[in-house]
């Protein structure tokens, strides 16, 4: 057994000291508040040397310090085994080794600072003693005879914690009512009571009470006079918003009473009353102090549920807005057709969602390309993340840097704050670029490098923001001319070339315009209210017929108008307002234009109509007619002598 030893610590400056040495424990020393003997002296390490026990006494051990540990003269080199008598220094301490029990003139402050596990970088000397544990407040148990003991300001500082605790989870205003009197009557020695609320508040009882008040809550539950007995108090208190103490001294039934608003808004929208019998406790100012403390926790709770039920009912609303929109753009994101086109572009999209391969989706401007990329979305694991859409077209080079990347507060004129981009905004999720060929090769370069998973720097910032998002781009453009005339960054084009969806224009999957003109007649109508069912057989010939230059948006618009401007059930060809303009690369062809039946004219009768329409055009002046005609003016006038004779 290894005998008592300690160490005695000689300070040029603090004088001596003690640390005992506990048997199995080591013994740091070092400039470091956490060792056991902090050592001040700037040539000291911060773990500079221990003291560690072994089988046959004290070892002494040097921590690789940066002076040092001296024993004797000579630096200690590795281990060493201490005697009895052994002195070693570290900086301008002296320690010596010493068996036994420290002498009794140096226990005490002393000791303690030397063995102090934690002390100040300041050089202050900080000793702290538990004296008493405890696992929770016994101020939230319920109340037993121990309160007692607890002086009187105690208790009702207790009461009052332990009800604005069970107030803060009541779940109506009766419940309310009914914690704020029971609290009430235990804390004023009172022996009945009542609480009065505005009958809207939930929970209430139907008994009617001055002011359009509702007892809430009574003590004893029989007592089924208190509205009216107690009118004048309750009348008076709201009145004068004042809480009364006040002696009730009828010979037969004498009481002290108490009474007190009920404050919401800073207004008195009820009240509390209590009362104690005459030959018990006499109430005390104090008492009416409890109680108009109560009654503010009653006021705020009471304000705390009617914010908690109007949020409940605008979540609820919410909810249920949130889902019927999720249903809507469900109904319209819904790819619709029948023609085995379709069918391709929704097996290309099944296999390509699961994916994290950029897609690019090309085709005319109004066939679906936003609801292919959406399609794509819903399908892959990014459905529950973010789809954002953004036209490239639509905004300046230095906006559209700005909206795709972010920008910092002051960085250009009107950026008053930090403004998250696109790509931010839509991290963990997709971003659908639409027309896409319109970038600037300098937004182009920027776009590359963030496809290729590199950070990027909002505008007029330095910090490098990185983002998780799956790119699906979309254009009309032909991109390889684009790229050929050098507006389109050849590397840009292969990037986004991952995956090609083609889209084809509406004229080239006929079978689908039946199927997407029912599906949207069916959508405008219930939306407007009409009961418009059907198109007649003319109106869907026309619209098979019609050449569809804008495609399934077109188709939409045309749709709609005819069902808000129908008045029967049927719409009918004249309905539907087609358009004259040319498909997109058949400039020579108005699509709009109906076939007319052939009518046969011989020359003579053709070359009379264009003569009149040619003066019709000049406005009969029939020298300009004859310059535009390409003949003389008095070869003009024959004809049209001719031709009125005829």
């Amino acid at each position: 057994m290894i005998p008592s030893s300690y160490l005695l610590i000689r300070d040029a400056f603090g004088g001596e000291s003690v640390a005992r040495l506990v048997s199995g424990q080591r013994l740091t020393l070092g400039r470091s508040p956490t060792n056991h003997v902090v050592i001040h002296d700037e040539r000291a390490s911060r773990l500079h040397a221990e003291i560690i026990p072994t089988p046959t006494g004290w070892a002494i051990r040097d921590l690789a310090s940066r002076n040092g540990t001296f024993l004797g003269k000579s630096p200690l080199g590795a281990e060493r085994l201490l005697l009895p008598g052994d002195v070693f220094s570290i900086g301008r301490l002296e320690i010596t080794f010493c068996l036994g029990d420290p002498p009794a003139t140096l226990v005490g402050t002393a000791e303690l600072e030397a063995t102090s596990p934690a002390r100040s970088a300041d050089l202050e000397r900080w000793q702290a003693t538990i004296r008493h544990r405890r696992a929770h407040s016994g101020l939230l148990d319920a109340i037993g005879n121990t309160c007692e003991l607890v002086p009187r300001v105690g208790r009702a500082a207790a009461d009052l914690c332990r009800l604005a605790f069970a107030l803060g989870k009541a779940a109506d205003g009766r419940a309310i009512a009914r914690l704020a009197l029971d609290s009430a009557l235990r804390g004023t020695d009172a022996t009945r009571g009542a609480v009065f609320l505005p009958a809207g508040i939930a929970g209430g009882q139907s008994t009617s009470a001055p002011g359009g008040l509702e007892p809430f809550a009574t003590t004893p539950a029989d007592w089924n006079d208190a509205a009216a007995r107690l009118a004048g108090a309750i009348t008076t208190v709201l009145e004068t918003d004042e809480a009364l103490l006040a002696c009730d001294a009828r010979p037969t039934d004498g009481s002290t009473t108490l009474s007190a608003p009920i404050r919401t808004g800073g207004r008195a929208i009820g009240a509390m009353h209590v009362e104690m019998p005459l030959g018990g406790r006499e109430a005390t100012p104090d008492d009416l102090e409890f109680l108009m403390a109560v009654c503010d926790a009653v006021g705020v709770a009471i304000e705390n549920l009617s914010a908690r039920e109007i949020l409940s009912s605008r979540l609820a609303s919410t909810a249920d807005e949130n889902e019927r929109l999720k249903r809507r753009l469900g109904e319209e994101s819904r790819m619709v057709g029948v023609s085995p086109v379709l069918d391709a572009i929704q097996g290309q999209i099944s296999r390509v969602a699961a994916t994290k391969a950029t897609v690019l989706v090309r085709g005319e401007s109004g066939v679906g390309k936003e609801l292919v990329a959406r399609a794509i979305h819903d399908a892959s694991d990014r459905r529950n993340g973010p789809f954002v859409c953004m036209n490239c077209a639509a905004l300046s080079e230095t906006l559209l840097e700005s909206e795709l990347f972010g920008h910092e507060k002051g960085a250009f004129t009107g950026a008053t704050e930090r403004k998250a981009g696109k790509f931010e905004t839509a991290h963990k999720g997709t971003l659908m670029l639409d027309e896409i060929g319109e970038m600037s090769p300098a937004i182009q370069a920027k776009f590359l490098r963030v496809l290729e998973g590199h950070p990027f720097e909002r505008v007029g910032g330095s910090n490098r923001v990185q983002v998780d998002v799956r790119v699906v781009a979309a254009t009309n453009r032909d991109l390889e001319q684009a790229v050929a005339a050098g507006e389109f960054r050849r590397d840009l084009y292969f990037r986004l070339k991952v995956v090609e969806i083609l889209v084809p224009p509406l004229r080239k999957r006929p079978e689908d315009i039946e199927p997407l003109a029912r599906h949207y007649l069916q959508r405008f109508a219930a939306e407007a209210g009409r009961r418009v069912r059907d198109f007649t057989p003319e109106a869907l010939h026309a619209l098979q017929a019609y050449h569809w230059p804008g495609n399934i948006r077109e188709l939409r618009n045309v749709i709609e108008r005819a069902v808000v401007l129908s008045t029967d059930e049927l719409i009918a060809a004249d309905e539907l307002a087609l358009s004259q303009l040319s498909s997109p690369g058949e400039p020579g062809r108005k699509s709009g234009e109906r076939v007319a039946p052939f009518v046969p004219l011989t020359l003579d009768e053709l070359e009379q109509r264009h003569v009149q329409a040619t003066l019709t055009a000049v406005g009969g002046n029939k020298t300009k007619a004859a310059t535009m005609l390409g003949i003389e003016r008095s070869t003009l006038d024959r004809k049209l002598a001719r031709w009125a004779k005829v």
